[in-house]
């Protein structure tokens, strides 16, 4: 099969498109012919350096696809009501940037009726970490206030969308003014240009100083002293990246004082059973709002596997606004 492989930690250059030996399904698996790959800031971070795959999983980059089952554990495919020859997504820890792709069953999830591929493919690893972090680990609940830094980021437009969906009010930051807008046109209810104005200052000003309920917060550093000065009462700080840096001092009395919950996770190295949990949730819960295009797939670029090295550098120019695709050549 054709993959992306890194041949050595370094800029987006290192990564080449070569021939591998196709992976085989083995209990519990099915194999996936891929037409799409998503591709995510950790897939950088991987090709960086500093984001290993995790023990047993394939070091090819690559943690969301799309595609045609077509060999796998035949038990559990019945089980869970899949056959050869059906349209499916899936998370997997690694090797998603290949013309097949190995996948947990219990990670994958039919393809939304009326979505494509690359549609389809942009949405296991948003959608996992978002159900996760904001639904699971945040608790947020219909009626609260969800400030979402970075909007326009492949996690942010599904935060905004799904949060919008449950019945939230939500507040997005992004780094231009243009996409403010597109955070805006996604539903998002208000929209701060970090360049420009103090999100800390403008999250309070939007709830009449009371403050938000949830912050999902991608860059950590010295902005969850900001986070926690703009939480309410009970709030819940969740950090899912720092890519602002690992350090930061925070006013401990405010937390004691206004009963904060921070908190963070990864969801790449966690056991099979809890992702699987979460497909569970996700296609009981955010199949039918998909279906009904309530949420949207927001696809930025989509290229060839040749060019993945153009996909990343355009990931970390931080100039687009939703997900970027690799389209395999049978998609």
């Amino acid at each position: 099969m054709k993959a992306v492989e890194i041949s050595s930690f370094g800029l987006p250059d290192v990564l080449r498109l070569v021939d591998r030996p196709a992976p085989v399904a083995g209990v519990g698996e099915v194999c996936i012919r891929v037409t799409a790959s998503g591709i995510n800031r950790p897939d950088v971070l991987q090709r960086a350096g500093h984001y290993p795959a995790p023990a047993g999983a394939s070091d090819l980059p690559g943690l969301e696809v799309a595609g045609t089952i077509v060999s796998g554990d035949a038990e559990a495919m019945k089980a869970a009501g899949f056959q050869l020859g059906d349209r499916i997504c899936a998370l997997v820890a690694g090797g998603g940037y290949a013309e097949l792709c190995v996948a947990p069953v219990g990670q994958c999830l039919p393809v939304p009726a009326g979505w494509s591929d690359v549609e389809a493919a942009s949405l296991p690893e948003t959608l996992f970490t978002v159900w996760s972090n904001v639904v699971d680990r945040g608790r947020l609940q219909a009626g609260e206030t969800l400030l979402v830094q970075g909007g326009s980021s492949g996690i942010g437009v599904m935060a905004i969308q799904l949060a919008k969906a449950l019945g939230a009010t939500v507040i997005a930051t992004a780094g231009s003014d243009e996409k403010c807008a597109a955070c805006l046109a996604l539903g998002a209810d208000y929209a701060i240009n970090y360049k420009t104005h103090d999100f800390q200052a403008e999250a309070l000003r939007l709830t009449q100083g009371r403050g938000v309920d949830v912050v999902l917060d991608m860059v950590a550093g010295a902005y969850v002293a900001k986070e926690v000065q703009c939480l309410a009462d009970d709030g819940r700080l969740v950090i899912i990246a720092v890519q602002g840096g690992v350090q930061s001092e925070i006013n401990a009395g405010l937390v004691l004082r206004k009963r904060l919950t921070i908190t963070g996770s990864t969801l790449r190295a966690r056991p099979e059973a809890f992702k699987a949990a979460i497909a569970a949730a996700c296609r009981r819960v955010v199949w039918p709002l998909l279906e009904a295009r309530r949420i949207k797939a927001v696809i930025h670029s989509v290229f060839a596997p040749a060019d993945a090295a153009k996909a990343h550098a355009l990931m970390e120019s931080n100039q687009h606004v939703g997900k970027i695709v690799l389209k395999w050549d049978a998609a």
